[in-house]
């Protein structure tokens, strides 16, 4: 028995080295991988040096107004320090592998209940948490700072913070150590080859992915609501969707995603698929799907997504109902962009949209939010620098950025799983599609961060469109805006703010549960999450919140009971296409297909 112990144990070993030196040999792949990344601005990388040279001064004028709250601070950190250090010394002297008693705040990385219970891991823990205590502390005592500054510091703190956790390293990770033991190395060796592998799809950028792409295929097992193409310009397809009851509403339906990412979010698969929904209950749809931009497209700006997307759009639709007046959705930066089209239309004299719906749509750029470290002109000028160079704002940035907002879920995690434990990256399609994003023209992020964000233009002085001062007090057909209680992106209360200074006067809000993406994609038939309502809208939004009534479910049919009204009558069902715009392909198109690396060369 003792021999057979013996040989399994030196078997173990034999293949734990040998996988080890597959890691070697990889390394040489990795190099190769790395090396294929383009040059960036390195503005892109963090901010300017001013930031923290504001930060040391303040810091400095902290300590000579203020220096017993400081010191209060430091002393509080040496104390704590210095006392586990002597906790751990006294539990490895006592003879027993014993972590001290307390093992401090719970934190879902340090789920392993090797964390509390080995001294090692739990000294490392603990220095962990208490030097980011610290730091946190330092950013705060900070007095003499701008509020943006201020709230930019914070952020890039907790950058470091997160980056510096002990858990996104090897070598203090027990959950990967015991991995690579429990497989002999092999979760290594996988790890490497994911790691490669993201490099090599990204030019050698790490972009970490989220979902199992070979689990998906656009028009095949996601995105394959019935639908023809009907038109097609060097900006969008236009999809409408084949009809599925026996009487349809008169005023059709046209919906404008966000080109920022692909528009299938909202037919994922047919349990969840709003535009499903949308024709089931009797509504003619048409969707916008736009073009993946490559270099040729610099020059495309806000005013060339609404003459050639657009209007275009709306005057196909008219054309293939023959009817007058249709009814509108944005999502996103398309409920942006919306806005500023039905502005210029009032202006023409244009009454083609009978209504307004806006899912997560910001107007009001006053408040910038979680975004507030990206829109300040150190980083501005790196991303205009970025896309005046390569003609677009190239996808991965903008992932990134998205990304880092929630690094721990969308970054630091899924890394740990697929580089260091070896995992396949799960087969989800909601991470699948936020994986599948798209370019942006060079001229039109520009104008979007520089006019809309930075200067506020659309609620401030105006925004030019297409020879038009565009204004958000133009918007005054009724309006329903949809937004998100834990949106990051669009966060709610800015939502409402530019929804209030319209010049409707028929408004209706409703506050879903959850995020930019969940609060959304919310069908009836889940029942998961609840929204809020509230027919009072001359107050702030913590006001409107405080007299609003919650209800169980999906906000889904309470829209469609507003959008009912604004429908017309039941008439007979529309196949897709006209004589003028005859099917070109069934849904869902070619444009949707695109990859943003496929664009981008």
């Amino acid at each position: 028995m003792a021999t057979e112990t013996k040989a399994a144990s030196e078997l173990n070993v034999t293949r734990l080295n040998e996988n080890l030196a597959k890691v070697e040999e990889l390394s040489q792949r990795l190099i190769a991988a790395m090396t294929q990344k383009k040059a960036m601005n390195p503005a892109l990388a963090g901010p300017s040096q001013d930031l923290y040279a504001k930060a040391v001064a303040g810091y400095w004028q902290a300590w000579m107004t203020n220096p017993a709250r400081v010191m209060e601070h430091q002393i509080e950190y040496w104390g704590k320090s210095v006392t586990h250090y002597l906790e751990a010394q006294q539990a490895l002297a006592s003879g027993r592998l014993k972590a001290p008693d307390d093992p401090g705040p719970q934190d879902r990385r340090f789920q392993n209940p090797l964390w509390d219970s080995h001294p090692y891991f739990n000294f490392i823990k603990q220095q962990y948490l208490i030097n980011s205590e610290a730091l946190e502390n330092a950013v705060a005592d900070i007095e003499d700072l701008d509020p943006k500054e201020k709230r930019r510091l914070k952020y890039f703190a907790r950058q470091i913070v997160d980056m510096m956790a002990p858990t996104n390293f090897l070598s203090t990770n027990p959950d990967a150590l015991e991995r690579a033991i429990e497989t002999e190395g092999e979760s290594l060796v996988k790890g490497m080859e994911n790691l490669i592998a993201d490099l090599e799809a990204n030019d050698g950028e790490l972009v970490v992915r989220l979902a199992d792409e070979s689990a998906f295929e656009i028009g095949k097992n996601i995105a394959t609501a019935d639908g023809e193409v009907i038109f097609r310009n060097r900006m969008m397809e236009v999809i409408q969707y084949a009809p599925t009851t026996d009487k349809v509403k008169e005023t059709p339906i046209v919906l404008f995603p966000p080109w920022i990412n692909k528009f299938y979010i909202l037919d994922l698969k047919e349990k969840n698929s709003f535009i499903r929904w949308v024709v089931d209950q009797g509504y003619t749809l048409f969707v916008v799907s736009w073009v993946n931009p490559d270099e040729t497209y610099r020059d495309v700006s806000l005013d060339t997504y609404v003459e050639e997307g657009f209007l275009k759009a709306i005057d196909i639709v008219k054309s293939v109902t023959a009817q007058d007046r249709i009814n509108a959705i944005g999502y996103c930066i398309a409920g942006t962009t919306l806005s500023l089209t039905l502005s210029l239309l009032k202006q023409r004299g244009d009454k083609s949209i009978k209504s307004a719906t806006f899912f997560t749509t910001l107007t009001d750029f006053a408040d910038q939010g979680e975004f507030t470290p990206f829109l300040q002109d150190d980083f501005v000028d790196g991303i205009e620098a970025e896309a005046e160079r390569s003609g677009v704002l190239r996808s991965f940035i903008m992932a990134r950025t998205f990304s880092f907002l929630r690094s721990n879920d969308l970054v630091y995690g899924p890394a740990i799983k697929s580089y260091m434990m070896g995992e396949t990256p799960p087969a989800f399609d909601l991470l699948y599609w936020n994986g599948d994003g798209a370019n942006l023209p060079a001229a039109m992020v520009i104008q979007y961060l520089r006019r809309l964000c930075q200067d506020n233009a659309f609620c401030a002085d105006g925004l030019e469109i297409l020879g038009q001062t565009t204004h958000i007090k133009d918007v005054d057909l009724p309006i329903c805006a949809v937004a998100c209680e834990t949106d990051h992106i669009a966060a709610w209360r800015d939502c409402y703010r530019g929804m209030s200074q319209t010049g409707s006067r028929n408004r209706t809000f409703i506050l879903s549960e959850s995020g930019h993406i969940a609060g959304i994609v919310n069908p009836p038939s889940k029942k998961k999450y609840g929204h809020y309502i509230n027919d009072d809208l001359t107050g702030t939004a913590d006001e409107w919140m405080e007299g609003a009534t919650y209800h169980e479910g999906s906000w889904w049919p309470v829209w469609e009971s507003w959008i009912a009204k604004r429908a017309g009558k039941w008439v007979e069902p529309r196949s897709p296409g006209s004589k003028d715009y005859p099917p070109l392909e069934p849904a869902p198109g070619s444009y949707v297909k695109v990859k943003a690396r496929q664009a981008e060369h």
